[in-house]
C-alpha cells in the first residue's frame, strides 16, 4: 500500500472522493501556512482542486496550450486560453483571475507537476509581443507564486516574472 506523509506522520494514500471542497481547501491552506508546499499530499490536493474547478474552463486544455506555447517560445493571451476552451472571452474573463481562478489553478498544476510556472507566459493582449503584464495581472501572478512558497520581494516582482518566463521558454526547448 502506498503511503503519504502528512506533516511528518505517515498515512495511507488518501482518496478525496469523500472530502468536500471546503475540506480540500482547508487542507491546502494548512499546507501553505506551514510551508509544506513541496509535499506529495499538497501536490495531490492541488490536482484535486483543479479537477473539481474544471466546470467551464478545462485546466488540461489550457495546460496543453501553455506547454505548446513554451515549446514555440511565444506568449499566450488570456483570450487564447478562453478560445482553446471554446468559451467566449466575455464569459471566461471573470473566471480567469483571482484566488481560485483558472490561472491560479493552472499555477497549482504547474507546481504539482514539477513544471516551470507556465502561467508567466500568459499575458494581456497588449503584452502578447513583449510578455509584459498589467499591474493587476502581475499582482495576481506574484500572489499565486508566493502562495506556493516562492519568496519574492516587492521590488523584485517584474524580475521574478521575467525569470519565470525565461525558465518556461528554456524548459520548452527541452
Amino acid at each position: 500500500m502506498m503511503m503519504v506523509g502528512i506533516f511528518g506522520v505517515w498515512h495511507p494514500m488518501l482518496s478525496f472522493s469523500d472530502k468536500t471542497d471546503k475540506e480540500i481547501e482547508q487542507w491546502i491552506r494548512n499546507h501553505e501556512r506551514l510551508g509544506r508546499t513541496d509535499s506529495e499530499l499538497f501536490k495531490q490536493l492541488l490536482e484535486e482542486r483543479a479537477r473539481r474547478a474544471a466546470k467551464i474552463l478545462d485546466p488540461e486544455k489550457s495546460m496543453r496550450l501553455l506547454i505548446q506555447a513554451a515549446k514555440e517560445q511565444r506568449f499566450v493571451t488570456y483570450g487564447q486560453l478562453a478560445a482553446v476552451n471554446g468559451v467566449a472571452w466575455n464569459e471566461a474573463r471573470h473566471r480567469m483571475n483571482g484566488s481560485g481562478g483558472h490561472l491560479d489553478n493552472l499555477l497549482d498544476l504547474c507546481h504539482s507537476r514539477g513544471l516551470p510556472l507556465l502561467t508567466s507566459i500568459c499575458v494581456n493582449q497588449s503584452g502578447a509581443d513583449t510578455g509584459d503584464l498589467s499591474s493587476e495581472a502581475l499582482a495576481g501572478f506574484i500572489a499565486g507564486a508566493r502562495r506556493l512558497g516562492h519568496k519574492i520581494a516587492e521590488h523584485e516582482r517584474v524580475e521574478f516574472l521575467r525569470q519565470c518566463q525565461a525558465e518556461s521558454f528554456r524548459w520548452g526547448k527541452t
